[in-house]
């Protein structure tokens, strides 16, 4: 099935909600990256909250989340932009805990201390940053957290990736849902309860639930109208163009070292792991660039 997220708000305009199933795109990045069990379902959580996020912007803006904590993991970031186009990386890769309560151990792979930082390119002359201490490390609490203290929406987040024995991703996706003022207490009463009594997210998308299922079963009961549904992907914003760039910020002096010292370089994108090459001949007239 491909990745895709729906968007819907309900008749009463006081609750707004998004799910998705980001199971292709969490399979690529941990693919990319090589993560072991942990690491995928962290970085695949942490994939899922940023595109989630990124389908509440306008068109051509963007979001940054970077989770860091005091685990093994060492941090998350996730860049998601309003298209559906969605990366990201893990400190460290190669992180694999026991299972704890049946369920792998994202909050001990990222530490329950650290901070939760998210950035939004809205366009403006400066990018909007907000920041919170780390709730529990399993990323959906923490977002929820963010959204509440940072933004002031009351928020409901659920994420879940399973990940087979053999390593590779069976499902991911999410929900997050909002409160709007004014708020509808008996609305909101009645989707805690839907959330309580759901089975576990990873559960249900396991057994093949698209996003319009999980909107349905979370907000039975409770008119609302689709909004929108949008293509979700694994995609990296980075360029030649933009490592170019990078490299002449390396500055005359760092460049010219390089060329004599390598003869070469090859520089791997942190977020796609894409990795670019550059003869000599190719430094040299980057360093010509150079004022």
């Amino acid at each position: 099935m491909t990745d895709y997220l729906v968007r819907i708000i309900t008749k009463s305009g006081t609750v707004r909600a998004l799910a998705c199933v980001t199971t292709g795109l969490v399979s690529e990045a941990c693919r990319r990256h090589g993560t072991w069990p942990t690491a995928s379902a962290a970085l695949g959580r942490a994939l899922t909250g940023g595109a989630l996020m990124g389908a509440m912007l306008k068109t051509g803006q963007r979001v940054a989340l970077k989770f860091e904590g005091n685990g093994p993991l060492k941090k998350i970031i996730v860049e998601a932009e309003s298209s559906g186009a969605v990366c990201g990386c893990v400190g460290v890769p190669e992180v694999h805990l026991p299972v704890k309560e049946g369920k792998l151990d994202v909050g001990g792979a990222l530490g329950r201390a650290g901070f939760l930082s998210v950035t939004k390119d809205l366009g403006l002359k400066e990018p909007y940053k907000g920041m919170v201490q780390l709730y529990t490390g399993e990323i959906a609490e923490d977002l929820a957290l963010y959204l509440a203290e940072s933004e002031q929406i009351p928020s409901a987040v659920g994420l879940g990736v399973f990940v087979e024995p053999d390593n590779s991703i069976a499902a991911a996706g999410g929900f997050l849902i909002q409160s709007l003022p004014p708020q509808d207490e008996e609305a909101v009463e009645r989707l805690m309860e839907h959330i309580g009594k759901m089975p576990p997210i990873t559960e249900l998308l396991r057994r093949g639930n698209t996003p319009e299922q999980l909107l349905e079963l979370l907000f039975a009961g409770i008119p609302y109208d689709i909004l929108e549904k949008r293509a979700l992907a694994f995609h990296c914003s980075c360029s030649r163009e933009k490592i170019e760039r990078v490299l002449i910020s390396l500055g005359k002096a760092d460049l010219a070292g390089m060329i004599e010292k390598e003869g070469s370089a090859a520089v791997t994108c942190e977020f796609c792991r894409e990795v670019y090459h550059f003869s000599r001949s190719e430094l040299e007239r980057l360093l010509g660039e150079i004022n």
